[in-house]
């Protein structure tokens, strides 16, 4: 899941002095999500998403990129449809990370139509989305940086994966959401860097989920990680969302196996250490920057490192307010079964501390012992 969006409405909220108050009454919930209806708009969702993250390749250089592309819709009172698109691209060669996105609200309310057929326009720039279940067009230009672009289409490689095994994800008692992932989308198309076009080939992570304004708090954090393993050709999702004001926190994902099981993971199947920060000079926000993710039952014991350590976004949204997050493309190495293992990945982070509320915090633990 993705808590990106749910800061996003508080700040809107708080930017235009709305007196009315969020609601989940449209949200939709059953026991086992249905294919292909999912795929489409849930009219009035309280907040969901169509999510890609991924690792591309130059087939002639064999350089390696990495992508994020997201549409966000919600509507946070019932009433008004709003609509949010994220795009970022991850140049390692150059250590150059560049986005851009567009907030908007939308003049009437999204139809529950399939084929999907998502789109906003910036400027001149029209950024799609298109197709349903594994199949997709993703078309975008960025306005904020010029000469930066995608051009992709994409098949499923595995089938889809419904998390907890019924597409609907329990996070405590916070919140019922819509999960499902196509982990492994083979993509092909063309990326734009720098102003120059490459042809490239590679595997995205996609995201579907919905139901999700219910875990709306200005004290929530959210870190995700998605990774794809070369061989075995297995996938693994692994999420914490906590509270910093209560300590509370829950956890869990899903390990899909290379001949596609899907076994949930609780919070207690995994153990997630931090062992390295990177301080944005940007936000002066404390990220986690390296992650030994540990899986028993699996067997897998991996160590997750970002290619570059500056993948913040900064999105300036209302009234001069503005937010922060860190999503990234990562690498994987360690052991499944004690034989050498490789992958890619993507992380997301958000609502981190500042660094001298970090330091406070750590210099209060170690006054305490």
């Amino acid at each position: 899941m993705k808590n990106l969006l749910l800061v996003t409405l508080a700040l809107l909220f708080t930017a235009t002095s709305c007196s009315l108050k969020p609601t989940n009454k449209y949200d939709v919930v059953a026991e086992r999500a249905q294919l292909p209806q999912e795929e489409a708009v849930h009219k009035q969702n309280s907040l969901e998403w169509w999510y890609f993250t991924g690792h591309l390749r130059d087939k002639a250089t064999g350089e390696t990129f990495g992508v994020e592309y997201v549409f966000f819709h919600f509507n946070v009172t019932g009433k008004k449809d709003w609509q949010m698109v994220n795009f970022a691209l991850t140049d390692p060669q150059a250590k150059q990370f560049r986005y851009d996105y567009k907030v908007e609200r939308l003049p009437q309310l999204l139809a529950p139509t399939l084929p999907l057929n998502l789109a906003t326009t910036k400027q001149a720039q029209r950024w799609t989305l298109t197709g349903q279940e594994g199949q997709y067009h993703l078309q975008a230009r960025m306005v904020a940086h010029q000469g930066q672009a995608i051009n992709l289409t994409t098949t499923p490689a595995k089938p889809v994966l419904l998390h907890s095994g019924t597409g609907y994800e329990q996070y405590g008692p916070t919140a019922k959401a819509g999960y499902y992932s196509y982990p492994r989308l083979t993509a092909t198309g063309t990326v734009e860097i720098g102003g120059k076009t490459r042809q490239v080939e590679g595997e995205l992570w996609y995201d579907r989920q919905w139901n999700c304004n219910s875990v709306m708090a200005k004290d929530m954090g959210w870190d995700w990680f998605s990774i794809q393993l070369d061989e075995p050709r297995e996938e693994i999702m692994a999420y914490q969302l906590y509270n910093r004001a209560t300590g509370q926190h829950i956890g869990g994902g899903s390990h899909y196996g290379s001949q596609n099981q899907n076994a949930h993971l609780k919070e207690s199947d995994f153990q997630l250490e931090v062992t390295d920060y990177w301080t944005s000079p940007t936000s002066k926000l404390r990220y986690p920057s390296k992650w030994r993710l540990r899986i028993p039952s699996q067997g897998y014991d991996l160590t997750i490192t970002p290619v570059i350590p500056n993948q913040e976004l900064t999105l300036k949204l209302f009234a001069g307010i503005r937010m922060h997050y860190w999503e990234g493309m990562c690498r994987v190495e360690g052991t499944h079964h004690g034989k050498r293992v490789t992958g890619n990945s993507y992380v997301e982070l958000t609502n981190q501390k500042e660094v001298k509320k970090a330091n406070e915090a750590a210099e209060t633990v170690t006054a305490e012992k």
